[in-house]
């Protein structure tokens, strides 16, 4: 199995790269959101591979991050999702705004992808929301996993929510619904429970 390619980029197209690794051309596509990543061409850089096998095609799709392999991954396993489907998200949508959009169930957001029709949204903001772990939905709310003191304030005001009584789901549904309203950043753990114990 391909883990990831180390070569230099002979081509780079929006929708697709073709990297040479020690003398052999491999073709890899890619989503618009690791194409705006690539060095130059001629560069080198390493790209993080997902390899799709069928009985009649061997394909490599290719990522800039972690991240966006395991959203990517995730996304393909929805009943209905293929890899082309898969890479047309993370062109439209951000790894964070495709958590957040699954978070909130935000069906409008998640049918702006194209390609993915009302119930096709519907069906992966079911089946995707039990992939998102406690932890990636703090990040996506927090803003990313760089903001470690603004997930840590998001992380502590959600356990104090459960403490007081809250349901997990509602009280990170709350948190995301400030979040989306103002800077989360700029409030602390005490501000953020009030806001939410106050319905703002």
């Amino acid at each position: 199995m391909i883990v990831f390619l180390e070569g230099i980029v002979e081509v780079k197209k929006p929708a697709e790269i073709v990297m040479n690794v020690g003398g052999i051309g491999y073709e890899v596509f890619i989503p618009l959101s690791s194409y705006d990543r690539l060095p130059l061409i001629g560069e080198t850089c390493r790209v993080i591979i997902h390899e799709h096998i069928k009985e009649d095609s061997h394909t490599l799709y290719g990522f800039m991050s972690d991240e966006e392999k395991g959203m990517f991954e995730a996304l393909v396993s929805v009943s209905g999702i293929g890899p082309k489907l898969g890479l047309s998200a993370l062109s439209g949508l951000s790894v964070r705004e495709l958590k957040l959009a699954v978070i909130d169930g935000d069906i409008k957001r998640l049918s702006s992808i194209s390609g993915v029709g009302k119930r096709m949204a519907e069906r992966m903001a079911v089946e995707l929301k039990n992939k998102i772990s406690i932890a990636e939905s703090l990040e996506a709310i927090a803003g990313g996993s760089e903001n470690s003191l603004q997930m840590r304030k998001t992380k502590d005001a959600l356990m104090a929510l459960i403490a007081l009584g809250f349901k997990e789901e509602k009280a990170r549904n709350a948190i995301i619904k400030i979040s989306d309203s103002e800077d989360i950043s700029s409030l602390d753990v005490e501000q953020i429970i009030k806001k939410v114990l106050s319905g703002k």
